[in-house]
C-alpha cells in the first residue's frame, strides 16, 4: 500500500492512496504506520470513509526524520564512472533534516556551486526504533521505500575530504512522493529523467550492499528512528541540473518524484 503526507487547508495527516485518491489515515506518527502495514489492504480502505483528490492536497515528506543516511558508491557502475574502487563496506555519510523537500517542491541551486547533480535513488524509511539488528531482523524495522533525489554539489564533494557541504544545502533531499510498504526492494529499476530525457536506469539488484545490509550496519553506528531515510545510492548516469530543469525520478512499483530547479536568491 502507499501511505503518504498530506496537507488539506489546516489538515495535516497520513494518507492511504489509491488511484488519484487519498484517504486519511487514523495515524498520528510514523510507528502508527507499521501498525496499519499489517492490516488487509481493501479491509482498510472501506473502512475509511473520508477522501479527497491528490488534485486537492498538497504533498508533504512522507515522514519528518530525524536524520537522512546517504550511501555513496553502492552501485558498481557509479563507482566506475566516479573513478572510485569499489568500497569493500558501505560508505556512509549525512544529510541534515533541513535538507529535505517534497514532490513538486523546488530545489535550488546555491551560489557557491557550479556543478549541482541530480543522483536518483531508492530510500528506505524506518518505521520503528532500530540499533544493533540483524540483516535477518532488518525488514522488522522497514516501514516501506520511496523515490529519493540525493542532489549533490558535485565540484564542492571533490574539493571537500568529506560530503557534508556539498550534500547538504537546503533543498537537497527531495523524497517522496509517498512510502511504498509491500514491494521487493531487490527488483526494482530506477530512472531519472531531466526534461523528459531519460538520464539514468539502473536497477536494485545491482547493488553492492542490498537494504538489509545497509540497515544493520547503519543500526549497529547509529540508533535509526521512526521515519528517518537512508539513501540506498545511486546507478551509473549522474549529470548536472540548472535554472528551469525539472528532473523526475521513477521506481518500478513505486512511483514518480518530481522537482523544479531554480537558483538560489541568495
Amino acid at each position: 500500500m502507499k501511505i503518504g503526507r498530506f496537507l488539506k487547508g489546516n489538515h495535516l495527516f497520513f494518507g492511504l492512496v489509491h488511484k488519484n485518491e487519498v484517504y486519511p489515515l487514523p495515524a498520528r506518527k510514523v510507528e502508527d504506520l507499521m501498525k496499519i502495514k499489517r492490516k488487509n489492504f481493501h479491509m482498510l480502505l472501506e473502512s475509511l470513509t473520508q477522501k479527497y483528490s491528490l488534485k486537492e492536497v498538497k504533498f508533504l515528506s512522507p515522514t519528518r526524520p530525524t536524520k537522512i543516511i546517504g550511501v555513496g558508491l553502492n552501485y558498481k557502475s557509479h563507482a566506475e564512472e566516479m573513478g572510485k574502487p569499489i568500497p569493500e563496506e558501505p560508505l556512509i555519510f549525512l544529510k541534515p533534516s533541513t535538507a529535505v523537500i517534497s514532490h513538486k517542491m523546488r530545489i535550488y541551486l546555491p551560489s557557491m556551486s557550479k556543478r549541482v547533480d541530480y543522483e536518483g535513488e531508492l530510500a528506505i524509511v524506518i518505521g520503528r526504533k532500530c540499533k544493533d539488528v540483524s540483516e535477518e531482523e532488518a525488514k522488522k524495522y522497514i516501514l516501506g521505500y520511496t523515490c529519493f533525489n540525493d542532489v549533490t554539489a558535485r565540484d564542492l564533494q571533490q574539493k571537500d575530504i568529506q560530503y557534508t557541504r556539498a550534500k547538504g544545502f537546503d533543498t537537497f533531499a527531495p523524497y517522496g512522493p509517498w512510502i511504498q510498504t509491500h514491494v521487493d526492494p531487490m527488483n526494482l529499476s530506477i530512472k531519472t529523467y531531466v526534461n523528459d530525457e531519460l538520464k539514468q536506469e539502473g536497477h536494485t539488484s545491482d547493488m553492492i550492499f542490498d537494504v538489509y545490509k545497509l540497515v544493520s550496519f547503519i543500526s549497529k553506528i547509529m540508533t535509526l528512528l521512526p521515519g528517518d531515510v537512508i539513501a540506498t545510492g545511486t546507478p551509473k548516469g549522474v549529470g548536472p541540473l540548472k535554472k528551469g530543469d525539472i528532473v523526475r525520478i521513477e521506481i518500478e512499483n513505486i512511483g514518480k518524484l518530481v522537482n523544479y530547479v531554480e537558483e538560489s536568491n541568495k
